[in-house]
């Protein structure tokens, strides 16, 4: 599947895409695990409920790695990036 995607010339954009999607799963279970509603968690991220709405869509590629990794830790997590 990969080589097909890589010759249509979208294998990067599918990645990333991929990666977001799992992400925002990941995000959005922690805080349901922690009862963790979108308001408290811009409050404890000190932003705005849009900008946890950006997080937490799966479509929505244009999030900052900074703004990964302060959501992560609101949710006691954090964001690895490996280059493989």
């Amino acid at each position: 599947m990969d080589d097909l995607l890589a010759e249509e010339g979208v294998l990067e954009a599918f990645q990333a895409q991929a990666i977001k999607e799992v992400i925002a799963w990941q995000l959005l279970q922690a805080m349901k695990d922690q009862k963790l509603s979108k308001r408290k968690l811009a409050e404890l991220m000190n932003t705005s409920r849009t900008q946890v709405d950006r997080v937490l869509d799966p479509t929505d590629g244009n999030v900052t790695l900074a703004t990964l990794q302060r959501a992560a830790a609101v949710v006691g997590r954090r964001v690895q990036v490996a280059l493989v």
